[in-house]
């Protein structure tokens, strides 16, 4: 396919809070909806919709109505693991985990526009993700973060800027930790964006961002 993002433009990736479940649904969505809202209008490149606790039939529904938002805009939403909730929904790709069908295999059986980012914590995954055919990968976590434990280390700027100039000019998308005072070492470092979960999760820091870089 034709990566829709060429040249140097930076990738901003918002990615859901995860924190959604049937019970809180009515409510939570209706907030996650309006995050999804000011995403869009801020121009924020990529969404993936990452719902784990939600039922099946929620996480199409969700989806559904965050592709409505994002219809006619450079925006690229994104489901998170499940092919088969992607391509019923049309949504523009998904992101793959390392739980998930490999990536050549996703590749095989998608349209030719189908966008596909894979999740990866070292150079052979990141390498990976590359040779079999993904558009891009997030290495994570590059600092430390809350929703990691202890025991998983940062992989830090150097490894991140490595891995980056190992694989250019494949899209390398920073995950972990990224905050409003380091995301743009990560840039400086070599990455073609960033992602992240709290930050982005806030009107006022989309609205910034996609002045910013937009």
């Amino acid at each position: 396919m034709i990566f829709p993002f060429p040249g140097k433009k930076k990738l901003i990736y918002l990615i859901t809070k995860g924190s959604l479940t049937r019970e809180n649904y009515h409510l939570g969505s209706q907030e996650t909806l309006k995050i999804i809202e000011k995403a869009v209008e801020s121009r924020i490149h990529l969404i993936q919709i990452r719902e784990k606790l939600l039922p099946v039939k929620i996480v199409f529904d969700l989806l559904c109505s965050a592709l409505k938002i994002a219809e006619n805009t450079d925006t690229k939403i994104l489901a998170n693991d499940r092919i088969d909730i992607a391509l019923a929904a049309n949504a523009h790709g998904v992101h793959l985990t390392s739980k998930s069908l490999p990536t050549n295999k996703v590749r095989a059986t998608v349209p030719e526009n189908f966008l596909i980012g894979v999740s990866t914590h070292t150079h052979r995954d990141a390498a990976r993700a590359k040779d079999e055919g993904a558009d891009f990968a997030t290495f994570s976590h590059i600092f430390p973060t809350a929703s990691k434990s202890d025991s998983c280390n940062p992989k830090g700027l150097n490894e991140l800027q490595r891995v980056c100039r190992a694989l250019s000019p494949f899209p390398i998308v920073a995950l972990g930790g990224i905050s409003e005072t380091n995301y743009e070492s990560v840039l400086d470092n070599g990455a073609r964006g960033f992602a992240a979960i709290t930050f982005l999760n806030n009107s006022r820091t989309l609205g910034e961002i996609g002045r910013i870089f937009n």
